[in-house]
């Protein structure tokens, strides 16, 4: 097994529902983005131009926004390509925030009223970066993903999910061939913070695109499983122990070493449904709440190998509730079941 300890990076591909609480079914036939490693030099998109058609969503808690564009319209290629890229401000780093106070900061009042007051600051360059996420191109199943939508509670029977659901996503979901280029070391190889290699019970540890690593608060690393074929919750089964307590066990001890975060300030889990089908486990900072971390979606490793161990087959049997988007056509499709 290898620890690296590589310089943080950034990589586009599916980001993985930022900011909310239901996954969404995705196109098989989706392009993938190009593959590479992240670097400090300057680059450009992999666009020219980019016409704001909507804004998808956006969040003024977590100061995040989803817009939908049109591209290349200049290359002659008809009406040009869609793209959505989504903005998010970063979290502070309180030591460069307090060289910022400490010396003359750029500021214009907007009011003072006893001890009170309020300031617009313009900080420095290199306290204004924004965290930017590009996925181009996309198809109409990426721009619904992004998409606001009223959410719904649905309760999946281990039938259900046979019968109706795993067939609907198996047509339906995107490609992850992103997910083979980071366990093949096409892509991303040096940002993986730690690797147990064994092609049956390994995994690698990679941040998640949500977190820039500048901060423990909100910490967020994802365990992707080296074995191909186990999509979700849903295919795990007794064979499966040794690699879900290496992922657990190795995890923590990983994160202690290299972030000194003790296994007690860690919430580790998966998510079902998941945003992509290969089984991947989540490690988040416990007071980080995290996109996703909600009872309806999150299921706690630890107890995910309690229940496996009592029963071999309990995610084959036991009923499952999560949220889908009221648009979603599975909604419907498990709405319908239940009704006769």
């Amino acid at each position: 097994m290898a620890d690296a300890a590589p310089p943080p990076g950034k990589r586009k591909r599916e980001l993985d529902a930022a900011g909310v609480e239901a996954a969404s079914t995705e196109d098989k036939e989706s392009k993938e983005a190009g593959t590479g490693n992240g670097t400090s030099a300057s680059v450009r998109f992999p666009f020219s131009g980019f016409r704001v058609k909507k804004v998808l969503r956006e969040s003024a808690r977590d100061k995040i926004l989803f817009l939908h564009g049109k591209v290349n319209e200049a290359s002659g290629d008809g009406n040009g390509e869609d793209a959505v890229v989504i903005l998010e401000k970063t979290p502070f780093q309180v030591e460069q925030v307090a060289q910022l106070l400490m010396g003359s900061p750029e500021l214009q009042l907007q009011f003072s009223n006893d001890i009170y007051s309020t300031y617009h600051m313009f900080p420095p360059r290199q306290l204004s970066d924004i965290k930017t996420t590009v996925v181009y191109p996309v198809t109409e199943k990426h721009l619904q993903k992004y998409l606001r939508q009223d959410l719904r509670l649905v309760r999946e029977t281990g039938g259900d999910h046979k019968n109706i659901t795993s067939p609907h996503l198996a047509s339906q979901s995107l490609s992850i061939q992103w997910v083979y280029n980071i366990l093949d070391k096409k892509a991303e190889a040096d940002r993986i913070v730690f690797e147990n290699p064994d092609p049956s019970d390994g995994f690698v540890l990679i941040p998640d695109l949500k977190w820039n690593q500048q901060q423990l608060d909100d910490l967020y690393l994802i365990a992707i499983c080296h074995r191909r074929g186990i999509r979700s919750l849903r295919d795990l089964t007794a064979e499966h122990l040794p690699l879900l307590r290496n992922i657990l066990r190795e995890g923590q001890e990983a994160i202690l070493q290299r972030y000194q975060v003790p296994a007690d300030r860690l919430r580790v889990y998966l998510h079902y449904l998941p945003s992509y089908y290969h089984l991947h486990v989540h490690f988040t900072a416990l007071g980080f709440e995290a996109p996703g971390s909600g009872v309806e979606r999150a299921h706690l490793l630890a107890e995910v190998i309690e229940n496996l161990e009592h029963d071999p087959e309990y995610y084959q049997q036991r009923t499952l509730t999560f949220a889908l988007r009221a648009d979603e056509p599975l909604l419907q499709l498990l709405q319908e079941a239940q009704k006769s």
